[in-house]
């Protein structure tokens, strides 16, 4: 039986886009798409550390509300997973020494790149799930780390980057509505991105800043692109680059798109 795990990125969000009944029943059905994972690992964009760390493999650590000014109800909001401290092992011997040994912190619960999503995509919260930070905003390492893990795929680990293919926030104007027509430069950069990717153009995309329309517009900083970077490197050493855009569209002005690759 093959149990290889795909690989995704998906546009997270803030969390009132959970609000999004469109996007919820998105991820609620491309979940129900896929193959059952063992376990998860989350790259998400909203943890930068160096060295690398995985987060909390002790039960009950509380999720990192890592936001602020928005209603209690954001506040309120669960996510019991178990934790998965085999996941953690098998992370720790694949990156062995890159970028200073891989490191833990015991304090760090899932973040809002982590639950906002598997609270729609997986709500019984019973797969074990951590998270792994990013050392570094540097494409290629961020690739480099992606192909180290790509083993984790044929043990049922999914592996899922967490961000947004375009981040401006200065684009969010929450009196044009959800749905209004985004800025000329989101639109642009969404569009090159969804070529790139089917076009599998790895080397165009690790250098989208030099390669991408707009691209310092639809990421001022490059946080939330570049998990991507992660993802596209376990698909990359475990059978190419064979992506699927699965959700597509804008919230906010902001792109929605996001990708399976088998």
């Amino acid at each position: 039986m093959d149990t290889r795990s795909p690989v995704i990125y998906l546009s997270h969000g803030a969390p009132p886009l959970a609000d999004d009944e469109r996007w919820t029943g998105e991820l609620a059905t491309w979940s129900g798409d896929l193959p059952r994972p063992t376990s998860i690992l989350v790259v998400s964009a909203h943890w930068e550390q160096a060295p690398i760390s995985v987060s909390s493999t002790t039960a009950n650590t509380p999720l990192l509300y890592d936001f602020w000014g928005f209603p209690q109800k954001y506040y309120d909001v669960t996510y019991a997973a178990p934790p998965a401290p085999e996941l953690a092992k098998s992370v720790a011997g694949l990156l062995g020494e890159v970028g200073g040994g891989l490191h833990q912190d015991p304090s760090r619960g899932l973040d809002h790149g982590a639950y906002v999503p598997l609270v729609e995509m997986f709500p019984e919260a019973d797969i074990p799930v951590i998270q792994l930070s990013m050392p570094t905003l540097d494409p290629q390492e961020l690739f480099t780390i992606g192909t180290r893990l790509a083993p984790l795929r044929d043990e049922g680990t999914m592996i899922i980057g967490s961000g947004f293919t375009t981040h401006n926030l200065g684009w969010f104007n929450p009196h044009a509505g959800a749905d209004s027509a985004p800025p000329a430069p989101s639109a642009e950069f969404d569009h090159w991105a969804a070529e790139a990717v089917d076009a599998g153009d790895v080397d165009a995309i690790l250098d989208f800043m030099a390669k991408a329309p707009a691209a310092r517009e639809a990421h001022p900083r490059t946080e939330h692109w570049a998990p991507l970077f992660v993802s596209l490197g376990a698909a990359h050493a475990s059978g190419g680059i064979d992506g699927q855009s699965i959700i597509d569209g804008f919230w906010f002005g902001l792109s929605k798109r996001s990708w399976q690759f088998a």
